[in-house]
């Protein structure tokens, strides 16, 4: 009996920077053909600002102490 060949992995041609720039076409083609698209993209990324802004200004002002930490390694491994 002979053994049997390793599976083939599906060759994924969108990834880096080539799926990155797909990703930018195609929000850029919905924000130009679909005017709806336009607020909802506004609003989502006024969203994820003011998100973003909280987190960061959060972290400056507490940062996590290696203490408060309770499972640094919980798989174990070191």
């Amino acid at each position: 009996m002979e053994p049997s060949p390793p599976p083939v992995e599906p060759k994924n041609f969108l990834r880096g920077k080539t799926g990155l720039l797909v990703a930018v076409a195609v929000v850029v083609v919905l924000l130009i053909a679909l005017p709806a698209y336009r607020w909802f993209f506004l609003i989502s990324l006024g969203i994820g600002i003011v998100v973003a802004a909280i987190l960061y200004f959060w972290n400056q002002h507490k940062p996590v102490k290696e203490s408060s930490v309770e499972h640094k390694r919980p798989l174990g491994l070191e």
